[in-house]
């Protein structure tokens, strides 16, 4: 007779004899949570501001999000870092940025411990924690967690959502996407979008499919387990788009411009209680004209970018109201924790005029707005990539200053709204205790009786920083219980303690200590208006000492200001980049960008190895959209090349009908400084030149199709995919030796100064 012994990898712990008779049979535990564990339902919000909300004073409708708000409770004194990546690191983890390894988007690695482009392995996120305590877990819509070089179908996955905890992904894992035509990724694959506009798809409505189903499966199958639900829309960055019913209820709706609308806005805050009275509005930021100075296009152009932007939050909350919903009508709702917030404020990448792309912005390509007014009818839809100009974006982070990417409040002070009927008394009531995005996995693990482990599958774990605002809910006077915040990025810098707030705003390339820093009292001042360094000198003294303290200690050192330059991923061991060709060998799944070959901003040659059959024809390469973007095609017996300039196509054909049979196309792009020639060739002939006169910097979000364009099709000449329906051999990318043809370093510091102008 044998007998199972405990053992520590699990051992069988029953009795082993000659017959069933003799024995004695085990069961090793299941996971489970501890009893009464409610639901978890987090919804973040992309780039929304403090104000967007209609809870939160605009006009914007947003009934299903207000209806949480007026059954929970409404936070008008939470923060976030400014940036999407960087604050859902935070959100998963209770760690701070620097400290996991996300000072910024994940699109980079800067070869410091702080800018990994991913969440280290010593700071669990908390789906793996409750994974690991019998939730079932599903992260539905943005992740962009994972450095952009590791996002294709060759991985490595170490760092998407499924090895971070989550059961079940459905979504994206760049930083945006299409809203028509999204590059979509179920689990660890990639997929097409299951339907094209014309069939009145958007990615929002897909999302929230998906997430109702999981809740079915989960809840049909096995009731007993709890769920934990990360549900990250697209909405409201960049591109703004909606279904045509969206957009339409809302034009003439901001005709009367954002001066008035703001103010507006600000007296609503007002008379929600958001901010208290007495609060000064702060003035227009620098960059931002008064409405009445514009011309009537730029009035025309910009109303039509913020009624986008309205479409879209509108049918986003109108989603968030089919999951609830669906939640209430399974009897979940109440005993769901549901948060929902913004990663950061409002986005100032649309510039001061607003782009109907918003590639422009990282192209430095100002909008002509007198040719744009020709397109109105477009923004907001399938066609459009837009993005609002500064005055919509301040209007959206009212009663502040400043935007996304900085420490000011209009960068880092974002809504919270925590509904649980459950759990939680006071239904419509406000809270103004300080609080920080890192706060809501300790609350979350506070509510439901977990700890974060020590070690977790043989690795140390860092200790969180946040701290549990669950004392918050039955306690609307309680005073804070949040200690000192520090806020980094791109070398704006900030601290808040005790009700004060010290921020400095840094200028690319600007001495770090020679910079001067404001200081606020910030339980009186929400604007951050009435700046008292001049009054308060050693209170300031300490607040920097105190800023360099906690910067040491959560690993924000080395200070680094690089933004675009850090694109230029390094050609280094683990990357798709590791030299100078590129091989694809189709079929092959779609490529994003990041892990595809960089064809922007540099000369490149592109071969393509065929049979071709008679009348053969489709895409060889495509990357981009529709609105930006370059395709290699054959059609009507020609090969095509389309260099797409936000709209203006350069196109060259061939003059002679190409061979039927094996045979090699191509086209060699050579840049000129800021113009380019480009030469098509076959079987190693050249055969038509064209000239671009503008080099695209960067090229979009969009990645690298081969053997078809699945997306937004770049190209007017032909429908997507339109797949070469010839033998499809292999496509070659050649690039030059890095730093033969790209942009200077001085170039990149005007560029970004540029981009960063106000």
């Amino acid at each position: 007779m044998t007998v199972g012994t405990r053992g520590e990898d699990g051992d069988f712990r029953g009795v082993i004899g000659t017959t069933h008779a003799e024995s004695e049979p085990w069961w090793p535990d299941s996971a489970s949570s501890p009893e009464g564990s409610p639901n978890v339902v987090v919804i973040l919000l992309d780039d929304t501001g403090f104000a967007h909300l209609g809870c939160y004073g605009s006009s914007i409708d947003t009934p299903n999000i207000d209806g949480l708000a007026a059954g929970g409770l409404r936070y008008t004194n939470f923060h976030t870092t400014a940036l999407c990546s960087p604050t859902r690191a935070c959100l998963l983890t209770g760690r701070n940025h620097h400290a996991v390894g996300m000072r910024a988007v994940s699109n980079f690695d800067s070869g410091y411990p702080h800018m990994r482009g991913y969440i280290a392995d010593h700071a669990a996120t908390i789906a793996e924690v409750l994974q690991d305590n019998g939730y079932a877990t599903a992260c539905i819509g943005k992740w962009h967690l994972a450095p952009m070089a590791q996002a294709s179908a060759a991985g490595p996955f170490d760092h998407w959502p499924l090895q971070r905890g989550f059961d079940r992904f459905y979504g994206f894992l760049q930083g945006e996407t299409d809203q028509f035509h999204p590059e979509l990724t179920a689990d660890n694959h990639h997929i097409d979008p299951p339907a094209r506009p014309e069939d009145g798809y958007h990615v929002s409505e897909d999302l929230v499919d998906k997430a109702i189903g999981f809740v079915n499966d989960t809840k049909s199958v096995r009731p007993d387990r709890p769920f934990f639900m990360y549900l990250a829309f697209g909405a409201t960055h960049a591109p703004h788009q909606a279904p045509d019913n969206y957009r339409e209820k809302y034009r003439g709706r901001f005709d009367a411009g954002w001066d008035v609308v703001r103010q507006e806005w600000f007296q609503n805050q007002i008379n929600l209680g958001v901010v208290p009275e007495g609060t000064i509005l702060a003035p227009r930021n620098p960059g931002v004209e008064a409405w009445e100075d514009l011309s009537l296009n730029q009035q025309r152009f910009a109303c039509r970018l913020q009624e986008a932007f309205a479409a879209m939050l509108d049918h986003t909350d109108a989603q968030i109201g089919r999951l609830i919903g669906h939640l209430e009508r399974l009897g979940l709702l109440d005993d769901t924790v549901i948060m929902l917030l913004s990663d950061n404020g409002a986005s100032q990448e649309g510039g001061s005029t607003g782009v109907t792309d918003e590639m422009k912005y990282f192209n430095v390509v100002p909008e002509d707005v007198d040719t744009a007014v020709e397109r109105l009818d477009e923004i907001g839809g399938p066609r459009s990539h837009s993005n609002y100009p500064w005055g919509w974006a301040q209007a959206g982070n009212t009663p502040m200053r400043w935007y996304k990417q900085t420490t000011h409040g209009g960068g880092v002070r974002d809504p919270l709204i925590v509904h649980w009927p459950g759990g939680i008394g006071g239904a419509g009531e406000r809270r103004n205790q300080f609080h920080h995005v890192t706060d809501l996995t300790p609350t979350l693990l506070d509510l439901i009786g977990l700890d974060m482990p020590g070690e977790r599958h043989g690795r140390e774990q860092s200790p969180m920083t946040g701290t549990s605002l669950a004392y918050t809910f039955n306690g609307p006077d309680e005073p804070t219980r949040k200690g000192p915040q520090y806020f980094e990025m791109f070398g704006h810098r900030a601290i808040c303690s005790d009700g004060w707030k010290a921020v400095t705003r840094h200028s690319p390339g600007a001495s770090y200590e020679e910079e001067r820093w404001e200081l606020f009292h910030l339980d009186n001042d929400v604007s951050e208006t009435n700046d008292l360094a001049a009054a308060e000198p050693e209170r300031l003294r300490s607040m920097i000492e105190l800023w360099w303290g906690e910067a040491e200690a959560n690993g924000v050192l080395p200070l680094d200001d690089r933004t675009i330059e850090l694109f230029r991923i390094p050609m280094r061991h683990g990357t798709p980049h590791q030299g100078r060709t590129y091989r694809y060998v189709p079929p092959i799944s779609h490529i994003p960008a990041g892990a595809a070959a960089l064809l922007g901003n540099r000369s490149f040659l592109v071969e393509a190895s065929i049979t071709r059959p008679p009348g053969g024809e489709g895409v060889l390469m495509a990357v981009g959209t529709g609105n930006l973007g370059l395709t290699l095609f054959i059609r009507d017996d020609r090969l095509v090349f389309d260099y797409n300039i936000f709209t203006d196509h350069h196109v060259v054909r061939t003059r002679q009908p190409l061979p039927i049979g094996e045979t090699s196309v191509g086209v060699h792009f050579h840049r000129d400084g800021d113009a380019g020639t480009a030469t098509l060739f076959v079987d190693g002939e050249a055969s038509a030149t064209m000239a671009v006169p503008f080099v695209v910097r960067v090229l979009g979000s969009t990645g690298l199709d081969v053997g078809r364009d699945a997306l937004s099709t770049v190209s007017e000449e032909y429908q997507g995919p339109f797949p070469f329906n010839g033998t499809f051999h292999e496509l070659t990318i050649h690039l030059p030796e890095r730093g033969t043809d790209e942009m200077t370093e001085d170039a990149v510091l005007a560029m970004r100064t540029e981009m960063a102008r106000e």
